[in-house]
């Protein structure tokens, strides 16, 4: 078998270090679905319950 040759791998480095990012996410859209989930989870179980008297 013949062998197969790697090649170097060059690698650059900044040479001065880059300023920081602040890292500031934006959970609007989360918070909107997971009250919405929230009150559908709570819907379905106020449903539940109260078909569980119409069962009895």
């Amino acid at each position: 078998m013949a062998k197969k040759n790697k090649r170097p791998v060059e690698r650059t480095f900044a040479a001065t270090p880059a300023a920081p990012v602040e890292f500031n996410p934006d959970y609007t859209n989360t918070k909107k679905d997971l009250r919405r989930i929230g009150a559908l989870a709570g819907f379905f179980v106020v449903v539940l319950v109260a078909l569980s008297f119409f069962i009895k």
